[in-house]
């Protein structure tokens, strides 16, 4: 079976999944750094990317912070992997999931999200964490459909296991289980 090519097929532009990704969390005073992804997948969720041809996940989370917020990265601590089986809208060959790098970084610079990627870029406390939490667990119990998430979204699915491990929100192991079904 012949691979495909890592970033973007034949004159398409469209690029493939690389099966890493990046997350990095800023935090300031007035909570964690958070968007509601201007792509799929539909969610609200920290800074995130792809690794691609980055050079290795720490390079990519720098890179992937400036993309998207417009913010330089001053220093940059790993604070978790995982290999999580999240969908990606990138087309592939071979299977579903990412090899995830969480990192937490300190940054510098005003804030200017990429209006290709980011919509309502807001500092959201632990409860307001929470919150969107809830909303997610409701999406993965059922109790809202894929519509009325994309339109209201909580935190993107993948990320409710995430922050779960932070202690930054907490659910039931039951409920962490359904949100895993619909990433």
């Amino acid at each position: 079976m012949t691979a495909l090519p890592p970033t973007s097929s034949s004159g398409s532009g469209a690029k493939y999944c690389d099966h890493a990704a990046v997350g990095v969390l800023i935090s300031s005073p007035d909570g964690l750094l958070a968007y509601e992804r201007a792509r799929p997948p539909a969610g609200i969720a920290p800074v995130a990317g792809h690794v691609d041809q980055h050079g290795g996940p720490e390079q990519a989370a720098r890179i992937e912070v400036a993309e998207e917020v417009g913010l330089t990265v001053t220093s940059l601590d790993l604070l978790l992997t995982a290999w999580r089986p999240n969908h990606c809208r990138r087309p592939t060959s071979d299977g579903v999931g990412h090899q995830w790098w969480i990192n937490r970084a300190r940054t510098s610079g005003p804030i200017r999200p990429s209006a290709q990627e980011v919509r309502a870029p807001r500092w959201l406390h632990e409860d307001q964490l929470q919150q969107h939490a809830h909303r997610t667990a409701a999406y993965a119990e059922g109790q809202l459909s894929e519509e009325e998430f994309s339109a209201k979204p909580g935190l993107e699915p993948v990320w409710v296991r995430f922050l779960h491990g932070l202690q930054l929100v907490t659910l039931p192991d039951d409920v962490l289980s359904l949100s895993d079904k619909v990433l």
